[in-house]
């Protein structure tokens, strides 16, 4: 029989800031909370971004599933060209390979974002050049 394995607690503002700045990928900021990397997590990554005012997170796509939960603040999420606003309350399931993108409003926002992955790493990024192009 495996060994149980131990709750771990972790603490949002303890824990490093990671963020982009470019034009191809987007403004803003997060912190992950779990992921095989720091906690005993299997196929789960989870933690909590923060969008700045008129930030973003460029058009991509990932393999993984996704699911937002907004915790302040409001965003406008597009999945496959369909818009939807983000606020507190609202969660949101975001398809594995589903185009998407996440642009900031007038005040900053933060949303709770979860992956089906064993560590952040293994979600792999792919911003399309015709997609970054678009407004």
């Amino acid at each position: 029989m495996p060994a149980p394995r131990a709750a771990v607690l972790r603490t949002l503002a303890d824990l490093p800031e990671q963020s982009w700045d470019a034009p191809d990928r987007g403004r803003l900021a997060w912190k992950t909370l779990f992921d095989g990397e720091v906690t005993p997590t299997e196929a789960l990554t989870c933690g909590v971004a923060l969008i700045p005012a008129h930030g973003g997170l460029a058009p991509h796509r990932h393999t993984q599933a996704e699911v937002y939960f907004g915790l302040e603040g409001r965003v406008r999420v597009t999945i496959e060209g369909a818009s939807h606003d983000l606020g507190p309350g609202d969660a949101l399931f975001i398809p594995g390979d589903a185009l998407h993108a996440v642009e900031g409003g007038l005040a900053p926002a933060r949303f709770f974002y979860v992956f089906a992955a064993d560590r952040y790493e293994d979600v792999r990024y792919d911003f399309p050049a015709e997609a970054s192009d678009a407004p």
